[in-house]
């Protein structure tokens, strides 16, 4: 067997194919679009290569040997998933297909953040999208390693490796137990009034950005006194109904849940806000996230 570029050539092997269909030169030939005698030396190139006979010659054309009907037939499955193959790189070249690793936030979900991946869905359907959902830091840490293509975080994030986008902003509420006196006939509640009121937090590590933003706006002259910590914003509202706690929630999180025992009452001008940021690593040419990125735009 002729080793130096066996298989290599498949262009040969389209050439067999066509062949092994036809079972005649010259209308294999005349099929593909070349001179008979090349494709007579292409085959018996391609014989030389397997080191075996493919075909008898006769002279009403040709026959296949036992090998060369099992040639045919393991040729024309790899010529298939070549051809897929390369189809399916066409489509990452150009945006169309491939795969996003996203991940969502757990304290942001609808909104403008639904919509931008319903639309992105609709846009690029032959996209796979393949989604989780965790808090900020691990979203950052999964971008990190290369495990996610982009993440919904709660800015700022501090990693200069990612670019990091705002995609919505909300408002910040406070939530107080239904009998705390604040919630009384009122609409809006003043910083002072919030200030060393026993508050509920869900732990800083899960995103330190939004915490540290949070207790910057809402307890910007101190009195941040934390008594309690929860895992989510669905536990921490579940500790304030329980008429212990107050907490600063997003206002979409907050009226999503609805929790029974839980008033919801806007800060005072300034307003409080926090947003919500599409993050991806800076130099990722991927074209599934190239192609949600352009919809940001």
């Amino acid at each position: 067997m002729d080793t130096p570029g066996a298989w290599s050539d498949l262009r040969r092997l389209r050439y067999f194919v066509v062949l092994a269909d036809e079972l005649h030169f010259t209308r294999a030939a005349a099929r593909l679009r070349i001179a008979q005698p090349a494709l007579s030396q292409q085959i018996r190139a391609l014989e030389r290569q397997l080191g075996v006979p493919l075909v008898h010659r006769t002279s009403r054309g040709c026959a296949l040997t036992e090998v060369g009907a099992r040639v045919a037939d393991e040729a024309t499955r790899l010529l298939s998933d070549v051809d897929a193959a390369t189809a399916r790189i066409r489509d990452l070249v150009r945006g169309r297909g491939g795969r996003l690793g996203l991940a969502y936030t757990r304290s942001a979900r609808g909104g403008r953040v639904d919509a931008l991946i319903a639309r992105f869905r609709a846009v690029h359907p032959d996209i796979e999208v393949v989604s989780e959902t965790a808090w900020t830091a691990p979203n950052v840490a999964g971008l990190l390693a290369g495990r996610l293509d982009a993440a919904f975080v709660r800015p700022p994030v501090y990693e200069p490796a990612l670019a990091c986008r705002t995609v919505d902003t909300e408002e910040l509420l406070l939530a107080l137990p239904a009998a705390h006196p604040l919630a009384a006939g009122r609409r809006r509640v003043g910083r002072a009034e919030v200030a060393g009121l026993p508050a509920v937090m869900w732990p800083r590590e899960n995103g330190p950005g939004m915490f540290d933003r949070t207790i910057a706006q809402v307890w910007p002259d101190g009195g941040f006194r934390l008594v309690r910590q929860e895992p989510d914003d669905e536990q921490l509202l579940r500790a304030v109904a329980q008429g212990d706690v107050v907490a600063a929630v997003p206002a979409g999180r907050a009226r999503a849940l609805r929790l029974p025992g839980v008033r919801l009452r806007r800060f005072t001008a300034p307003t409080p806000t926090v947003d919500v940021g599409l993050a991806w690593p800076a130099e990722s040419t991927n074209p599934a996230l190239l192609a949600l990125l352009a919809l940001l735009d």
